[in-house]
């Protein structure tokens, strides 16, 4: 038998050494590749458990907004039902009352002034604009004198978007604080109303004002709009082409902008100057120098909030009395 060369059995031998070399070669990347999935299996199954975790936290937290939901659905409702408990008892209580006084210029002796002097010489009429949901006033009236167009004889007007508040109780609170500024200031002072229950329309507002003797009728209103962001406060008066009062548009000009300016300039609100109107049936059936002052918007969590705070009213009437003390001085 022929004896392999040297070069045969190093061969062989280097042979040998690779495979064993493979074999250990591949039995190490195995190990890895198993510890490699073991691991990626610990991270799966810890990131599984932080889901079923936060899933928990999600369903705890959905489940505490909604109770908390829940309790304010129910706190509101009840304290709407209380108050249409209390507007039922009032409307019932003076259910009689109201029937029988239909309107404030109905009455028999609205034709008349009233028997009282100013000492300052000065009488002005003061309407504190809307009234209560509980009178029904959608009937409706002409815009103007000898006018085809009509609108509701009144409405209860907007609401505030953060405190509640009804704009027809706003425009009282203020209306009768401004009355007692004004008489305070030796003016006298013609309401068109001092609640909210009695009807009476727009129309009968601005005759009835005129009837009293008022020389400028003062409508007190607040604003609202879609946007929150808007505020301030603007006046409205007739144009100079108005069709049923254009020839009050001078001094209703001159008493929109005393006011106004006064106002703001008490109140620290933005001034957003006058807008003149047609459409507007307490100022078409004036036959006295008019203005609405719409006093900021209810919409607006800023004015919404001041105009409904007792003490910030005060400034607010205090500025609207000075505006009417200006107007006066100018004429």
């Amino acid at each position: 038998m022929k004896k392999p060369s040297i070069m045969a059995v190093l061969l062989f031998l280097t042979g040998l050494l690779c495979i064993v070399s493979i074999f250990f070669f591949t039995k190490s990347t195995m190990e890895q590749i198993i510890a490699t999935e073991k691991d990626v299996d610990t991270v799966t199954e810890q990131i599984t458990a932080k889901q079923k975790e936060f899933q928990t936290a999600l369903e705890k937290y959905t489940a505490a907004v909604d109770e908390v939901q829940n309790n304010i659905n129910y706190l509101k409702q009840k304290a709407q039902t209380a108050s249409q408990k209390q507007e039922k008892e009032k409307a019932d209580i003076s259910e009689e009352e109201t029937a029988s006084k239909p309107s404030v210029f109905s009455q028999a002796d609205a034709s008349e002034p009233d028997n009282f002097s100013a000492d300052n010489g000065h009488v002005v009429g003061i309407d504190p604009g809307h009234q209560g949901e509980n009178v029904d006033m959608s009937a409706p009236e002409p815009i103007g004198p000898g006018s085809s167009e009509t609108k509701a004889k009144c409405t209860s007007g907007t609401r505030g978007s953060f405190t509640g508040i009804p704009e027809y109780q706003l425009n009282l609170n203020v209306s009768l604080q401004l009355k007692d500024v004004l008489e305070q200031r030796g003016y006298r002072v013609v309401m068109t109303r001092t609640d909210n229950d009695t009807a009476i329309s727009n129309k009968e507002r601005a005759e009835y004002a005129a009837s009293q003797g008022s020389e400028i009728y003062v409508r007190i209103h607040a604003n609202g709009t879609d946007s929150s962001s808007a505020s301030g406060a603007l006046a409205m008066a007739p144009s100079q082409s108005n069709p049923y009062v254009s020839s009050l548009f001078d001094q209703s000009n001159r008493l929109s902008q005393c006011i106004l300016d006064s106002y703001c300039q008490a109140t620290g609100f933005q001034n957003l100057g006058i807008q003149y109107t047609d459409t507007m049936t307490g100022i078409n059936w004036s036959t006295v120098p008019v203005t609405i002052l719409e006093m900021g918007f209810m919409t607006n969590q800023n004015d919404d909030t001041k105009m409904n705070d007792s003490q910030f009213q005060q400034t607010m009437v205090e500025g609207i009395a000075n505006g009417i003390d200006a107007y006066f001085a100018s004429v």
